[in-house]
């Protein structure tokens, strides 16, 4: 069976003592934070450029400032998950890479998971980041991007959420990925299935949607299978079933194959390593009919403004014990 994910304790950010050290510092400082002393190193090498619009470039302070600051509402979608890093020590205008091996200078207390099914040429030991120190040692390793598994220890063959992917194609509109979403908010609601939205912060939209412990993968693939090629089927000029790219014609994916062991979605409130710096967010039903809404709408320097005035739309659902209808 899998086990609901929970935290030691209700997270909290840094202080505003904390963040006045961090702010302090030259080039790199040990810097103690929620009881952890972390090193944290090449402060102002800029992560993010300047965009054309003239926003200011993101350096790795304010990168971990950002990761220590949001804490409290990224760490619940976090708890007891190995997490897939996406690296940009050279910054975003570079290629990135993924991480996935906890590296040897790791410091003790990071909480590690040793997949004992891994073979040899696998990640054998990764990361969970359950804490604020941890996740502030990820953003100073360049972990920009963070993508928690769908399933979480000690289980991991049983997911606790069941994810639909919105992908659109180089001729897909917003418009027309907000068209897909809402038939997916009519289906939900139509089989009295709880979910919610989030925009990616790149150009799409996603729906998480919690599960009860005991479904397998193959369970909620096959779900979101279903409902999605219902939802293709109402629209078929703007979907396309195939896998590869290039032979989607420009269309969007409803992508439901992510729900498999060790395939992931970006995480809430996670940074995406575009100009800008925007993040993914959640977002209520009721917002997919705001005008002004865009997938990039929020970045590190406007998303907490918005958790402070609205909080986060999806945390009611983490941990429900959902069953999902016979379809």
């Amino acid at each position: 069976m899998g086990r609901t994910p929970t935290l030691r304790r209700p997270p909290a950010g840094p202080t505003e003592d904390e963040l006045a050290a961090l702010g302090g510092f030259g080039r790199e400082g040990l810097w103690t934070v929620a009881g952890r002393r972390v090193r944290v190193t090449n402060l102002d090498k800029v992560l993010v450029p300047a965009t054309e619009s003239a926003e200011p470039p993101v350096t790795k302070r304010e990168l971990i400032a950002y990761y220590a600051r949001i804490a409290p509402f990224l760490l619940p979608y976090l708890a007891n998950r190995p997490v897939n890093a996406h690296r940009y020590p050279d910054g975003v205008h570079r290629p990135g890479f993924w991480h996935k091996e906890v590296p040897d200078h790791a410091p003790r207390w990071l909480t590690r998971w040793h997949n004992t099914e891994a073979d040899p040429d696998e990640t054998q030991c990764y990361a969970v980041l359950d804490s604020l120190p941890a996740l502030v040692w990820m953003a100073n390793f360049a972990g920009v991007e963070l993508h928690p598994w769908t399933s979480a220890l000690p289980d991991v063959h049983h997911p606790t959420w069941a994810l639909v992917d919105i992908d659109p194609g180089p001729r897909t509109t917003f418009d027309e990925v907000l068209a897909l979403a809402r038939l997916y908010r009519d289906a939900l609601a139509h089989l009295d299935v709880a979910g919610m939205p989030k925009v990616t912060g790149q150009r799409g939209v996603q729906i998480w949607i919690p599960v009860r412990d005991g479904y397998t993968f193959d369970d909620t693939r096959g779900w979101v299978e279903t409902v999605s090629r219902v939802i293709g089927r109402i629209e078929p000029d703007l979907v396309s079933w195939e896998w590869y790219r290039h032979r989607r014609g420009g269309l969007a994916r409803l992508d439901y194959t992510q729900n498999a062991i060790n395939k992931t979605l970006v995480a809430p409130f996670s940074v995406r390593p575009r100009p800008g710096a925007p993040v993914s967010v959640p977002i209520t039903w009721d917002e997919l009919e705001d005008p002004a809404l865009r997938p990039d709408r929020w970045s590190i320097r406007t998303v907490l403004a918005r958790v402070r005035e609205v909080g986060d739309p999806l945390a009611g659902l983490i941990g429900r014990q959902q069953e999902l209808p016979r379809l």
